[in-house]
This record gives structure tokens, C-alpha cells and sequence, in this order.
């Protein structure tokens, strides 16, 4: 601790010192030219730079520009942001090593939200990105500000806003090896000038991987995605908007696509196993948005009604991961979420306001399993039908002390329950919750602003089934105190936010376990709660435009988060936890990019990007507490060198470019033995990550 708040310290000094060069320098004639980034992060249109907040925001065109067609993709842009995914039907993540969800049965821990609207499961991460304004990424407990289990942060997709005058824009790309196509357009105009508008977007995204299937022939981990969206916005009168948004998805893909390996240095790309593995998912939502400027008593009022639906069909996939016909699973799974939540934003005076809200949630989910035990032919079928109910009601007041510091303080009030059909002999979980939120912003200069908060965050937890030694488990919790600071410098040239912090994390819901069943044979897969957690560690990104063609960017993570008290684990496992880390999460990442235009005349210029992604080993899913599996660290370099004319622009580009291996998940052979593999067929395996693709891309703006 006493390190990362010395080169914090050091950090900021520096800081300081830069700031005061650039008030020297910089003449107020100067041009700014950095864009101002407004955000919705407190659910209020703020400039980025003012949100006491440590806050991402990446526009739709940083989103094309570095190929980024699912939401899980903006994890390497994002300081503090895990995501790794080992099926098409979930993801795995945690921000800042809070709230991490690796079984998608587990309520994630940091909040999913398109368009303000909660997703109840991380299988939503995995979705294609159409017609995005932008993607904000909170990190620390938000529950005074959005609607449910913002435990370790938020991630929110915000839409593009239906336009008054008719515009459109077409995207596609093409790179191989692994016959990597995505093609998208959207459209948008008036169907009633000043009144009615509309938008309309597609996209369609395919990708081979780069595992192939030496037994049976075929791709292990392949990708295909069809998505359309659209939206009304309709403003009836001076103080009223809606807005009406609908999407389907279809996404198709690797489902746990694991391959034997040799351990955690073993690159392999070949994939022999009997079945292929993989699973279809049909999404399909609708929301309608109203806001009211109801002037009478100061207010504008914003409601959300939602619903959602995500369908998914896994057929008989290869269970045991190997070319061994030994065991075969299958199964569907079908999601259905209604959301509601009225917001009321205040101003009280000239320096007092406050944000009232109310959230309601209501989730089902009824799943099917089959899993057959080959050479014994027996099936054991299985079917689960589980409900979630979850009310809130939260509030922030924010206080101009004076022109320079304002105090918000904030409330939030959870309750839940859930019930699973198949534990039938646990009673109904339930939990109710209070979660504050205090944050002291004092702005020393139109430069510079600092922030220091402490919130507590919480997530719901749930249900086992029969056998399971805990038929429930409990939600967890973390206390977050953060310290920040976001300034610009040199006439808006230099921008840089950073912070740290400290988590006291309790009841962690670790990875899924094995456990000796209650029934007294065998063993039996539960969540669980697996004891106490601390992390602490500093973070920063900043942008800085050297001239007016060429900039730099980047964003760093300096992380230890440890496993203080695991306990828990080992009374419900009877198994001590292994080591003292927590699964995938690293010490550290960074993003180090760079962009420069040459302009070959009025119209035309020539852009070049790179940017390298580092993360630090990680560790792999084990057992085995005296041989804690370690996944190496690794580099990734993407590029691209794009020729603009006017409102077309056509691009070379790689991603990874030095053909780096690595693993994207590993579980060790000690896991498969636990599980009742037979000797043999217990081996370690890992899904790998994307090796180099090369290609061309190219859009045309209307």
C-alpha cells in the first residue's frame, strides 16, 4: 500500500508541476484542442473532466476504429475492467477484483446496462455493438445512481440518439486468417421534422477463431452474429420526449470450447476433440424512455419500462474436452427481465439539488440440462426454474458548498428475494441492504479538480441446488474509499485522471466449487461465499495532443487483490482455497497508444493508429492449493493506417501483430479429477486467445 501511494504521490506532484508550466506557456489565444466529452455517468449531462467519478468514455468511432464489436471488447480500454469469456453464452468479470462473476448463474457484480437498462446476466457482454453513441465505464459501487448490483462499477451502452436531418453511415471489414467479416449501417431522420424521428441499424459479424478440430474436422471457437436495432424519438411538446428502442440479436459461437493442453505454456492450437461445442442465443428487447421538464416545481423527471429476453440453445456439446467419447452435456435456457424505474432530478437553489429514484426488477429464468455419461449410457436430466425479484429506492444530494467545493451524499435502499424451483428444501433467499455514498469535490482551478469518496456497494446472492452442503449463499459486499484527481494542461493538450483506492470486500463470491454432497455420494458443483478480500492499487489514463496531428494515449492499472480470509471456503468445501489470489484477475494492465494524420490536401489525409496492451499472469482455475496453476503475462500490438477523403475512409489493419500466445482461460487437470474423471481423461485445458489477424476495413459517413 505504502508503494502505490508513493508513486501516487509522485504522480500527482508531477502533475502539479505541469499544470503550473502550461499556465505559463499557454497563452489564452491558444486553441483548445482536446473535444469536450459530455457523459450521463451521475444520470445528468456533465463534462467528463467534472464527474467526481472515476469514469471511461469511449465514442462510437474510438469503438470502430479499434475493432471493438462486442461489449466485452472495451475491457483493454478501460483502466481497473477484467473480461475474459470462455463461451459465447457468458463472460467472466471484475472491476478492480470486485464483483467477480464467473458462473453465469451468480448475479453479476458489475452492473450491465444498455441504454440505462439493467441486464441480468453476463451473457449480455458478449453481444454485438450496433449503432453506439458511446460506452461509460464507472468504476466503484454505483447503487445511489443506477438500478441494481453495481457492486464493483458499472458498464453502460448508450444508443445513438435518432437525428432531425437524415444521415447514415456504412461499415466493413475483412482480415484473416480465420476469415474475419463484419459488415454495418444505420440510418437515421425525420419522419416529422422537429417531431417524430427515426434510426435503423444492422450489423452482421462472423469470425472462424483459431482453434481447429484435428479429430473431427471444424473450427472449436467460431462466432457468427446478425443484429438489428432501431429506435423512435418522439418530442410532442416543449417538455416531453420519448423515446422507443427495440432490438434482436442472434449470436452463435464456442460454448466452454476447451482443449487439453499441457499446462499453462502450452500454445497449442489443435483442438481434437469428438463433439463439437456450441451454443445459439437469441436476444430480443424493447424499452420506452420518457422525460419531463416539469418546471412547475424544478424537476425533470425520466421513467424506464423494459423488457428482455434471452434464448439460448446449446446442443450436444463435448463434455470432457477431449477426443475421448466419454461424456456429453446439452441443455437451453430462457431469460426473461422486466425492468421499471422512475428518476426525479431536483434543483432545490441555486446550490442544492438532489436525484431521487425507484427501481423494480423481476427476472426468470428456466433452464434444462442433459448430461450423459457415454460409455455407461446413462443420462441424468436436470431442469432449474429460478425467479428474482429486486426493489430499490436510492438518492443522491448534491451541495454547492461554495463555487469550489460541492458535497454529495447519497442513499441507497435494496431489497431482494429469489427462489429457485430445484432447492426445495432451502427457504426463499432474501436480503435487504443499505448502501451509502459520500463524496467531498473541491475544483482548485478550471484545470484541475480532485475528489475523495467512501460508498458501499452490494450484490444479491442466491441458491444451491439439493445435495449442496450451503442450499444458500449469501450477497456480498465492499466498502470503497477512492481518492482522484482529473486535471487538463497546455490549453487543453494534456488530459489526465487518476486514483486510488482501497476495498474492504466481505463474503466474496469466489469461483464455483466442488463440494461433498449432503446425499453422501459424490460431489456436487455450488456457489458460494468464499471469504474476506482487500485490494488497493492506482490507476490512470490520459490523452495528450503533441500537435494537431499527432496525439497519444494510454491508461494504466496497478492492482493487489488478495484473499485475506477464506475461511468460508473451506468450511463449506471442506478444501483449503488455493493460494491467495483471485481467478483472472491481474496485478496489472496498461494501453499505450499512439495516432498521427498527415493532410495530403483539403480533404484527404492519412491516419495512422497503434496502441500495445499488456496484462500480467493471472491464475488459472485449480484445486490444487499447494500448485496454483499461473497463466504468464502477455503483450498484444494492434495497428491500423487508414486513407480519409472527406466522408469515406478505407484502412490496413492488425490486431495482435506479433502473433503473441496466450491463454484466455485455464483450468487445471486437478479440477477434472475433483469433477469424477477418470484417470486419463483428467487433463488440464485452456481456451487460447486470438492469435494475428491482418485486413482491410472501410466506411462511408452519409
Amino acid at each position: 500500500m505504502f508503494k502505490v501511494m508513493l508513486a501516487s504521490g509522485v504522480a500527482l506532484s508531477g502533475l502539479m508541476q505541469m499544470t503550473a508550466i502550461a499556465q505559463e506557456t499557454g497563452g489564452e489565444d491558444a486553441v483548445a484542442t482536446m473535444q469536450t466529452v459530455t457523459v450521463t455517468a451521475r444520470q445528468r449531462e456533465e463534462s467528463l473532466k467534472d464527474v467526481p467519478i472515476a469514469v471511461t468514455a469511449l465514442s462510437g468511432d474510438q469503438l470502430k476504429d479499434q475493432q471493438v464489436v462486442q461489449v466485452k471488447d472495451i475491457a483493454a480500454y478501460s483502466p481497473g475492467l477484467n473480461i475474459n469469456s470462455d463461451s459465447a453464452g457468458r463472460a467472466l468479470v471484475s472491476m478492480r477484483g470486485i464483483g467477480t462473476t464467473l458462473i453465469d448463474s451468480v448475479q453479476p457484480g458489475v452492473g450491465i446496462f444498455i441504454d440505462g437498462i439493467y441486464q441480468p446476466n453476463t451473457t449480455y457482454l458478449n453481444t454485438p455493438l450496433v449503432d453506439v453513441e458511446r460506452i461509460e465505464v464507472l468504476r466503484g459501487p454505483q447503487g445511489t445512481l443506477f438500478g441494481n448490483n453495481t457492486l464493483g462499477g458499472a458498464i453502460n451502452v448508450i444508443s445513438k440518439q435518432p437525428s432531425n436531418e437524415f444521415e447514415g453511415r456504412i461499415d466493413g471489414a475483412y482480415a484473416g486468417p480465420d476469415d474475419y467479416q463484419s459488415v454495418s449501417g444505420r440510418v437515421s431522420g425525420p419522419i416529422i421534422e422537429d417531431m417524430l424521428q427515426f434510426r435503423l441499424g444492422g450489423a452482421y459479424h462472423s469470425h472462424n477463431g483459431f482453434q481447429e478440430n484435428s479429430l473431427i474436422g471444424g473450427d472449436r471457437n467460431p462466432l457468427d452474429q446478425k443484429s438489428v436495432s432501431g429506435g423512435l424519438r418522439f418530442l410532442p411538446n416543449s417538455w416531453a420526449t420519448f423515446n422507443l428502442n427495440a432490438n434482436y440479436d442472434e449470436v452463435a459461437g464456442g460454448n466452454t470450447p476447451y482443449a487439453w493442453v499441457s499446462g499453462t505454456n502450452d500454445f497449442t492450437l489443435d483442438a481434437p476433440t469428438n463433439l463439437p461445442s456450441y451454443v445459439t442465443i437469441e436476444y430480443t428487447g424493447i424499452n420506452l424512455k420518457g422525460e419531463f421538464d416539469a418546471d412547475s416545481i424544478n424537476s425533470k423527471i425520466t421513467t424506464i419500462a423494459a423488457f428482455n429476453k434471452a434464448e439460448s440453445t446449446t446442443p450436444p456439446n463435448d463434455g470432457d474436452y477431449g477426443p475421448v467419447d466419454f461424456l456429453r452435456s446439452q441443455g437451453t435456457r430462457d431469460i426473461e427481465t422486466y425492468n421499471g424505474e422512475i428518476r426525479f432530478d431536483t434543483q432545490w437553489s441555486d446550490n442544492i439539488s438532489t436525484l431521487i429514484g425507484v427501481f423494480a426488477n423481476s427476472s426468470q429464468t428456466d433452464a434444462t440440462s442433459l448430461t450423459t455419461i457415454v460409455p455407461l449410457g446413462i443420462s441424468a436430466p436436470a431442469a432449474v426454474s429460478t425467479e428474482t425479484e429486486s426493489r430499490a429506492i436510492f438518492g443522491t444530494l448534491f451541495w454547492a458548498l461554495d463555487p469550489t467545493l460541492d458535497l454529495a451524499i447519497g442513499l441507497r435502499y435494496d431489497q431482494q428475494e429469489l427462489d429457485v424451483s430445484t432447492a426445495t428444501t432451502a427457504q426463499t433467499y432474501e436480503a435487504e441492504e443499505v448502501q451509502p455514498r459520500v463524496t467531498l469535490t473541491k475544483r482548485w482551478s478550471e484545470d484541475l479538480m480532485t475528489y475523495g469518496s467512501i460508498a458501499r456497494g452490494f450484490r444479491g446472492g442466491g441458491q444451491n441446488g439439493p445435495g449442496a452442503p450451503n442450499l444458500i449463499y449469501e450477497g456480498d459486499s465492499v466498502w470503497t474509499y477512492e481518492l482522484g484527481a482529473k486535471f487538463v494542461a497546455l490549453n487543453n493538450r494534456l488530459s489526465l485522471d487518476t486514483a486510488i483506492f482501497f476495498n474492504d470486500y466481505s463474503d466474496f463470491i469466489g469461483p464455483n466449487a466442488l463440494a461433498p454432497s449432503t446425499t453422501g455420494v459424490g460431489f456436487v458443483a455450488i456457489n458460494l461465499n468464499a471469504g474476506d478480500v482487500e485490494t488497493y492499487g492506482f490507476e490512470a489514463e490520459g490523452t495528450y495532443q503533441i500537435t494537431d496531428n499527432w496525439n497519444i494515449r494510454g491508461n494504466v492499472t496497478l492492482l493487489n487483490a488478495r484473499v485475506t480470509d477464506s475461511s468460508q471456503f473451506e468450511a463449506t468445501t471442506s478444501f483449503p482455497y488455493p493460494g491467495d489470489r483471485i481467478l483472472l484477475v491481474p496485478d496489472w494492465t496498461f494501453n499505450l497508444g499512439t495516432n498521427y494524420r498527415w493532410d495530403l490536401g483539403a480533404v484527404d489525409s492519412l491516419v495512422f493508429d497503434a496502441a500495445v496492451v499488456g496484462k500480467s499472469d493471472r491464475t488459472g482455475a485449480t484445486f490444487d492449493a499447494t500448485d496454483v496453476a499461473i497463466m504468464p503475462e502477455y503483450y498484444l500490438a494492434n495497428a491500423s493506417l487508414a486513407w480519409r477523403h472527406d466522408n469515406v475512409e478505407i484502412a490496413l489493419f492488425a490486431t495482435n501483430l506479433f502473433d503473441e500466445e496466450y491463454q484466455e482461460v485455464f483450468i487445471d487437470s486437478s479440477v477434472l479429477s475433483a469433477a469424477g474423471f477418470p484417470p486419463g481423461l483428467a487433463s488440464d485445458v485452456s481456451i487460447q486467445g486470438n492469435r494475428q489477424r491482418v485486413g482491410i476495413r472501410a466506411s462511408v459517413d452519409f
